[in-house]
């Protein structure tokens, strides 16, 4: 589970704190260890939400269309395998 990664990487220092909107399981289990870490921020899976989310999709969009009509490597890309 990648959400105990965090925490063990949270317990030996190879992380100084944590920002999380999206989890493995959601929503993110009562009991689990994160709750309680001061050195972790949650949001409940609305990090994305605001003023301008749909000004700042489409300037993407329209960012990675001039890039794939130029053959550029686009922005953003998502490896599913890697999980970002």
């Amino acid at each position: 589970m990648r959400l105990d990664a965090l925490v063990a990487a949270l317990d030996e220092g190879r992380l100084a704190g944590a920002a999380l909107d999206v989890y493995e399981t959601e929503p993110l289990p009562a009991g689990h260890p994160l709750w309680t870490r001061e050195d972790v921020f949650l949001t409940p899976h609305v990090a994305g939400a605001g003023p301008h989310a749909d000004e700042r999709r489409f300037a993407v969009l329209l960012e990675n269309a001039r890039r794939f009509a130029t053959g550029r490597e686009l922005v953003n890309v998502v490896d599913k395998t890697r999980w970002f």
